[in-house]
């Protein structure tokens, strides 16, 4: 049997969301190369495109991203493989990110179609139980197609117990809400960040410090820096262009590694991996290194080890990182996997 650090396990799109996936894939991994071995369909589930784990069980939930969105939660195994626990009614359409708070006792989602933010109580096993809040965001951006409503993109509760953030595409906004551990209860706290019209916001990264927060604009191609404050109210300090290629520039992940010393920005269309050196006031590009594809959606760490995956090249690859200069290089060959979208290690 394999330890659970050593699988990874890997959401797409299926079919129901024109993609060629069948569910949820697992990988094992060799923590010596950082390669991965694929080990098949692990869970037959409706596009399960972002993946989270329990905090303290060994429990994954899915965000199902569908017209009628649902989550979908999974005991895991000694080698990776799932046992369904249970699903949920997000109550909007197209639910594309999800989170577990710190304390284990919610699990919180992102209609992107909906516009809204849904709130589970998990019971001990780490099931959903029936929703305990919707929140829907009102208002539009000047982007015509992308942002003629709300599209909450993500959820972000704070690891310290803080206000929990949300990111919304369409409104180019983040929202504080305080989430009561009783009642499972959302209340908004003012003010919200509005970026700049036509950012579009969708992901964003909180360094160790707890005192920076990385926002990346999808449609504007940018990096927002966001100063945090005690309360957890964000300041906009200036922002940073997320590419330095030319072309089409439509990020999607963003997240500070490990030592907390490089930003890491993943940019579709131009296909690359973009690194920034964040020691000084604004974010500075060091290096932006081709991914091997078109689009890559998302990626996770792993020690030194990156993992990225690409869309629309149906693969995840492994870069194995220079903690000196934070620049990664491809490590072994891609692994094939159908329309990946999230890499949860």
């Amino acid at each position: 049997m394999t330890d659970q650090g050593d699988v990874v396990h890997i959401g797409g799109y299926t079919r129901e969301s024109g993609g060629t996936g069948d569910g949820i894939v697992a990988a094992r991994r060799d923590p010596e190369t950082g390669a991965l071995t694929p080990l098949g369909t692990v869970a037959v589930t409706a596009s399960p495109s972002f993946l989270v784990r329990h905090p303290t069980l060994p429990v994954l939930y899915a965000a199902n991203e569908l017209p009628e969105g649902q989550v979908s939660a999974w005991r895991i195994g000694p080698d990776g493989d799932l046992a369904p626990l249970g699903t949920g009614d997000t109550g909007g359409a197209e639910p594309c990110h999800l989170a577990v708070t710190p304390d284990g006792r919610h699990l919180v989602a992102a209609n992107y179609g909906g516009g809204s933010v849904a709130v589970f109580p998990l019971d001990g096993a780490g099931a959903p139980a029936g929703r305990s809040d919707l929140v829907v965001h009102s208002g539009h951006g000047p982007d015509p197609e992308r942002q003629e409503k709300a599209h909450a993109h993500m959820v972000s509760p704070d690891p310290d117990g803080g206000p929990l953030y949300v990111v919304d595409l369409g409104t180019d906004a983040v929202y504080r809400y305080d989430l009561d551990a009783t009642t499972g209860r959302l209340t908004p706290r003012a003010p919200e960040v509005r970026t700049q019209p036509g950012t579009g916001p969708r992901h964003l990264t909180r360094h160790p410090d707890g005192r920076r927060v990385y926002l990346v604009g999808e449609l504007d191609g940018t990096v927002t820096v966001l100063a945090r404050d005690a309360e957890g109210a964000l300041c906009q300090r200036g922002r940073v262009p997320a590419s330095g290629r030319a072309g089409h520039v439509q990020p999607s992940e963003i997240a500070v590694g490990p030592q907390g010393r490089f930003l890491y920005v993943a940019n579709r269309g131009v296909g690359t991996l973009a690194v920034f050196a964040i020691d000084g006031e604004l974010p500075e590009l060091v290096a932006e290194v081709d991914t091997g594809g078109e689009w890559p959606r998302h990626f996770a760490w792993s020690g030194r080890d990156l993992y990225l995956a690409d869309q629309r090249a149906d693969m995840v690859r492994a870069f194995r990182v220079d903690p000196a200069t934070g620049v990664p290089e491809p490590a072994g060959e891609p692994v094939p996997v159908p329309s990946p979208s999230c890499v949860l290690l």
